[in-house]
């Protein structure tokens, strides 16, 4: 009994490493898992950080690429240009916000061709128009005009008038740079722009202030009224 009793304790304790080596190994594994698990959500909060940083990128760009777009007709140019006004209705902006006749009816500068437009039934024409280049005389253009002609004109809404004002117009948006040359107006003519930059002749009549935007067209605003073959 008692070699026995020896025999068994010797065994027990010849196992007794061999269980402390398994418990040893455990814990390893144990800590290898924990430490697989926290390089895992590292790696997760990582690629949340990269996807939150692209999607912010992409956000920027395609903010950019917004501005970048309403930018894309360019600034107004001109010594006339010093008189719009610099909000409200009839500013760049205001002006940007409504088609072709409603925005030239917000510039007092203008007032004497929207009244002749007004006259020619020409509001619906104009506003519903889809991409078109208005050269538009101000004011003092028709004040210089003689004054037997336009009376002449006003006289006569739907032909005369008519044709003088679609004779302003061309098919286009037309930019500076594409804006000398000879272009097709809605009267079935042509009108020849010549110059360059920031100084530009059509006809007799100088542009003051060009490249105005609206909602539909692009505006260049002139000192003469031109006047088509008659």
């Amino acid at each position: 009994m008692r070699r026995i009793t020896r025999t068994t304790a010797v065994a027990a304790i010849a196992a007794l490493p061999l269980g402390l080596a398994a418990c040893g190994s455990d814990d390893t594994s144990s800590g290898s898992e924990d430490t697989s698990t926290s390089a895992s959500e590292t790696s997760s909060s990582d690629m949340g950080s990269e996807d939150s940083s692209s999607d912010e990128s992409m956000s920027e760009d395609s903010s950019s690429e917004s501005s970048g777009s309403a930018m894309a007709g360019g600034e107004p140019f001109g010594p006339g240009c010093e008189g719009v006004p610099e909000s409200g209705a009839g500013s760049f902006e205001g002006m940007a916000q409504d088609p072709v006749a409603t925005a030239a009816g917000n510039n007092d500068d203008l007032s004497t061709l929207v009244s002749a437009v007004k006259e020619a039934d020409l509001v619906d024409t104009l506003n519903s128009a889809d991409g078109i280049t208005v050269f538009a005389p101000t004011n003092d253009a028709f004040e210089a005009m003689d004054q037997e002609t336009l009376d002449s004109a006003m006289a006569d809404p739907s032909g005369v008038l008519t044709d003088v004002l679609t004779h302003h117009v061309v098919e286009g948006e037309l930019t500076p740079e594409n804006l000398a040359g000879e272009h097709e107006t809605l009267a079935g003519d042509t009108i020849t722009v010549e110059g360059e930059g920031e100084e530009f002749t059509v006809g007799e009549a100088s542009v003051v202030c060009g490249n105005v935007q609206t909602a539909n067209a692009t505006v260049y605003i002139i000192d003469g009224v031109l006047m088509p073959e008659m």
